[in-house]
C-alpha cells in the first residue's frame, strides 16, 4: 500500500476517535471569512474547550460511515470545518453567535449530538440552552432558596415556642 493511503487511513481513525470522544460534533460552512474573523472564531472555540479543524469531506464522510452514520452524506460538500466539543452546547453557541456577528459568512450545516444527527434548526435550539454549569448553578440557587426558607420558618416556630413557654 502507498504511504499516502496509509496516512489517510490514519487520519480517518483519528477523526473517528474524536467523534467518539465528543458529545457534540458541529459541521460548519465557513465561506468568505477574513483572517481577523477566522482568528476570533478559533479563539472563541478554544475558550469553549472545543477543537476546531478544517477537514476533507471525503475523509470525514468515511469516518462517519465507518461509525455507521450516513445522515451527513448530503452535508459534506463545499468547505467544511468541524468543531469537536466535550459538551452538548458550547460549540453550537460559538458557531451560532459567530453566524450573527459575521453576517452569515459562517453557517451551521448540521451536528452530531449524543449519537444522533441534528439539523440546523436543532443546532440553533441547542445554542439557546445554557451550559450544564449554568443550569447546575441555577438549580443550586433554587434549592438553597428553598432550604433557606425552611430554616427561617423553623427558626420562627422555635422562637414562638420559646415565647409561649
Amino acid at each position: 500500500m502507498s504511504a499516502n493511503l496509509e496516512a489517510k487511513k490514519q487520519v480517518v481513525e483519528d477523526i473517528k476517535a474524536k467523534i467518539q470522544a465528543s458529545k457534540s460534533v458541529v459541521l460548519v460552512d465557513y465561506k468568505g471569512l477574513t483572517v481577523a474573523q477566522d482568528t476570533e472564531f478559533r479563539s472563541n472555540m478554544r475558550k469553549a474547550n472545543t477543537e476546531y479543524k478544517v477537514l476533507k469531506n471525503t475523509l470525514l464522510k468515511r469516518a462517519f460511515n465507518e461509525l455507521s452514520v450516513t445522515a451527513f452524506d448530503e452535508d459534506l460538500n463545499g468547505p467544511t470545518a468541524v468543531a469537536f466539543c466535550p459538551d452538548e452546547t458550547s460549540a453550537a453557541k460559538v458557531v451560532v453567535d459567530m453566524c450573527k456577528s459575521t453576517e452569515d459568512k459562517i453557517s451551521v450545516k448540521s451536528a452530531y449530538v449524543d449519537g444522533s444527527y441534528q439539523d440546523v434548526k436543532a443546532v440553533k435550539e441547542l445554542a439557546s440552552i445554557p451550559s450544564k454549569d449554568v443550569l447546575v448553578a441555577k438549580l443550586a440557587g433554587a434549592l438553597s432558596g428553598i432550604v433557606r426558607g425552611l430554616a427561617v420558618a423553623l427558626n420562627r416556630v422555635a422562637e414562638q415556642k420559646e415565647q409561649n413557654a
